[in-house]
């Protein structure tokens, strides 16, 4: 077996990796790699790797170490220089023996994507707190509220008064509220999970009806569709209202620039191919944006935007984001943000078949 054969796999890979013979020697790099370094495969072959290293030293004691045995893998941090980038790359090098003597594979993984996959875990883990966190804390509401508002209504019926019936009516009036809001809390729980064929492409067109039917003027909802992403098995219903919730925040955050008549919101699908999220590697991936020309969100709730009742709209009621959070995770997708001012990208991560 040839060695393109033997080591083609590698380039299904998003991580950078090269196989190196002897004392540095490039045998083979993966597509991933030429990538970060910015040189094609052919120009790296038998080049010397720790050259392309701000600091080659560790890499040559690495691999010295590699051909005497003295370890099966040896990991360490360490800076990728690139070409036609000022900057290195800050990788963490994972050196590997293989089965053939004078053989070996060094992996590095950008420390800019194990930092995404360390914050996607935490939001997960996060996500999944805050739904117990709401579940439990709306029963808990929910139980005395009748009670309340029972005691209420039988109050009112004793009084004559109609000064002190006006104070039992803030009371019904407010229970009922709070009834409003536990169960838009406990809605994603009790709604049973429909699974069809989904275009997403209907779901954005619905989307942009309703956005574009409720701020008809000084608007723009632009399209950016790639018509060759497939169906796939979801709920449609919690999709729409899942990109409805984060394109109706973005309208309200766009007030100003609606009155300016110069708001925009951008719906864009891409195909995502060897991606990895939610700690599993996927062949492919929906990539779904939901940009806008406004604002921004406010620096002191950009870590906590989906988090319940956090709002950087007065008024709002801060649920939003998370109920579609929690509508996007029950498709074992994700919701990232990425946001300054004059562009806010929310951008929604499903898995595809």
């Amino acid at each position: 077996m040839n060695k393109t054969n033997r080591f083609q796999a590698f380039d299904l890979l998003a991580t950078p990796v090269a196989v190196i013979q002897g004392q540095g020697r490039v045998r083979f790099v993966n597509a991933a790699l030429e990538d970060a370094l910015g040189l094609s495969r052919r120009t790296l072959n038998d080049a010397y790797l720790p050259d392309y290293f701000v600091d080659p030293q560790p890499l040559i004691m690495a691999l010295s170490g590699a051909q005497s045995n003295e370890f099966a893998a040896l990991r360490y941090e360490a800076q990728l220089r690139r070409i036609h980038h000022d900057e290195p790359l800050p990788v963490h090098v994972i050196v590997a023996l293989t089965d053939l003597p004078d053989e070996v594979i060094v992996e590095l993984l950008p420390l800019e994507q194990q930092t995404r996959q360390d914050r996607e875990e935490r939001l997960l883990d996060q996500a999944q707190a805050n739904k117990e966190l709401i579940r439990n804390l709306a029963h808990e509401i929910k139980n005395p509220l009748g009670g309340i508002r029972g005691s209420a209504q039988l109050l009112e019926m004793e009084l004559n008064d109609k000064e002190l019936t006006e104070y039992t009516q803030v009371i019904i009036h407010e229970a009922d509220r709070l009834q409003t809001l536990v169960d838009r809390l406990l809605a994603p729980h009790r709604r049973p999970h429909v699974v069809g064929d989904v275009n997403i492409h209907e779901v954005c067109e619905r989307v942009r009806t309703l956005i574009l039917a409720e701020f008809p003027r000084g608007l723009k909802v632009v399209r950016d569709y790639d018509i060759s992403i497939p169906e796939f098995r979801g709920d449609r219903e919690q999709l729409i209202q899942a990109v409805l919730n984060i394109s109706h925040n973005a309208a309200q955050a766009l007030q100003e620039r609606i009155l300016q008549g110069d708001a925009q919101i951008t719906l864009k699908s891409r195909i995502l191919r060897q991606v990895t999220f939610g700690k599993q590697r996927y062949r492919l991936a929906l990539e779904l944006h939901v940009i806008d020309n406004g604002p921004g969100v406010p620096d002191s709730i950009k870590d906590r935007i989906f988090f319940p009742l956090i709002s950087g709209r007065e008024g709002g009621s801060g649920l939003g984001l998370t109920l579609a959070q929690t509508f996007v995770q029950q498709h074992h997708g994700m919701i990232e943000c990425d946001s300054e001012p004059g562009r806010t990208d929310f951008k929604i991560l499903i898995p595809l078949p």
